[in-house]
């Protein structure tokens, strides 16, 4: 199994056209902004890649071109496969494996959802045995999956019936009990990524050394900031980033379209991702432009351009 991921891992946006197409060309581009931002690794077609906005090919076609910039990066790309019907989640966790991805992820069946620990960890040893020299990451995400189980009934029969479980993205606000209950089963054993940005700082008194967030993209310098003051003891410096951070995302949300809010940001650093796909919306003008304010009154721009 490889080794654990440490660090900031982006959750990445998908880059489209104007006209709704994939502007795959822009990936490399992208790829090596996060790079030279400290950004370790990238989980790709997740919640903030509106993975489920897309068909299995174009995340394919998605997932390759993180794969080829990794290349160039060293980014860690983990490509998230979930699907409503299996048998597409299994090709595309086998497509990752073919491609050289870093690891796969997925938060299991979101229509007939699983009653128990057990059915869940069934479910989810299909698709990780189609990928199984990848480490298989199980993406906890109960406000958007609806998949409401202990996650640490969870991590023993995974660590029991799937060969390849290598941890689980964390994204369960509040919730830092079972994150700290995953993060010291069996020693340590497993890699637990924390996927709430506005709540690093906890996670880290918690012994968690990696993390998967949207806002990892476009404020990368404010989360190693963070990170490097608590590692040095500094917990005034590390409460006053991670109090912008707050700031940041309750100003992004405040638009009412976190996602287009945060790809119109990352134009503004350089990085054009286009617009988002349907259901969610574009922010207009003067939403636009009222965000961009407001980051910069917070001082954004002077730390994340």
């Amino acid at each position: 199994m490889k080794p654990h991921v440490k660090g900031l891992v982006a959750a990445a946006f998908s880059p489209l056209k104007d006209d709704g197409s994939l502007n795959i060309g822009i990936v490399p581009k992208y790829a090596a902004y996060l790079a030279s931002k400290g950004v370790v690794g990238v989980f790709v077609n997740g919640s903030s890649g509106e993975g489920f906005s897309f068909t299995t090919e174009e995340r394919m076609k998605i997932a390759e071109a993180w794969v080829k910039a990794a290349a160039a990066t060293k980014l860690k790309v983990i490509i998230h496969c979930s699907h409503h019907s299996i048998v597409e989640e299994k090709q595309m966790a086998a497509h990752a494996q073919k491609i050289g991805a870093f690891g796969i992820g997925t938060m299991g069946p979101l229509y007939f959802k699983p009653k128990s620990a057990e059915r869940l960890a069934e479910y989810c040893r299909q698709t990780a045995a189609a990928a199984p020299d990848l480490p298989y990451y199980f993406y906890n995400i109960p406000r958007m999956s609806g998949i409401n189980v202990s996650m640490l009934d969870f991590i023993k029969l995974a660590s029991e019936t799937i060969p390849n479980f290598a941890g689980i993205k964390y994204s369960d606000p509040g919730d830092f009990p079972g994150l700290a209950w995953c993060k010291n089963f069996d020693g340590g054993r497993f890699n637990i990524l924390h996927g709430q940005d506005e709540s690093l700082l906890p996670a880290l008194s918690l012994g968690i050394t990696a993390a998967i967030g949207s806002t990892y993209n476009l404020g990368a310098p404010i989360y190693t900031r963070i990170i490097d003051a608590f590692e040095k003891k500094d917990l005034d410096t590390a409460r006053e980033y991670q109090l912008l951070s707050i700031n940041v995302v309750m100003v992004l949300f405040g638009t009412g379209e976190f996602f287009s809010a945060c790809k119109a940001t990352m134009k503004w650093l350089g990085i054009d991702l286009g617009p988002v796909r349907s259901p969610l919306k574009d922010i207009d003008a003067k939403t636009s432009a009222d965000l961009k304010k407001k980051l910069e009154a917070l001082g954004f721009f002077k730390i994340c351009a």
